[in-house]
């Protein structure tokens, strides 16, 4: 948020007069300026290796060789604009925890129950995919 800015977000509580110093999602532009944030930082990659809608990015590929590459790509613009994701949504917390240099490899229950859930949300329907061409698109809608 532009340090201008600021101030436009003051608010009053029993403690005392505060402003934020990030944009909050509840302000009016909040979601529409967030979106443009990262098409300007993500344009190259979206609509070919990743996709962006409001707070979730989802990497895709058309073969798994390509996935490894596109999340480090990924990844890596995450890293060099110091953007970071919200481990509370990560259905595989437990198993990146092993990758940490400084912790030891310990799999636990908690581990098996992560990987066990990846399993079954790779395995069952709806499995996403693209469609192929030479086959007819049917869709359904209710």
């Amino acid at each position: 948020m532009a340090e201008e800015d600021k101030v436009k977000t003051t608010f009053i509580t029993m403690w005392g007069r505060f402003c934020y110093k990030v944009m909050p999602f509840g302000l009016k532009n909040a979601g529409a300026t967030y979106q443009r944030a990262m098409v300007t930082l993500f344009h190259d990659m979206m609509h070919k290796e990743i996709e962006v809608y409001v707070v979730d990015m989802i990497a895709k590929s058309k073969e798994g060789e390509d996935h490894l590459v596109n999340l480090k790509r990924l990844f890596d613009r995450l890293k060099k604009y110091k953007l970071r994701l919200n481990p509370a949504k990560y259905k595989c917390q437990p198993l990146f925890r092993l990758l940490r240099k400084i912790a030891a490899v310990e799999w636990d229950d908690e581990c098996q129950k992560a990987f066990d859930t990846i399993k079954a949300c790779l395995i069952q329907p709806p499995v996403l995919v693209p469609p192929s061409p030479d086959r007819p698109l049917i869709l359904y809608l209710t």
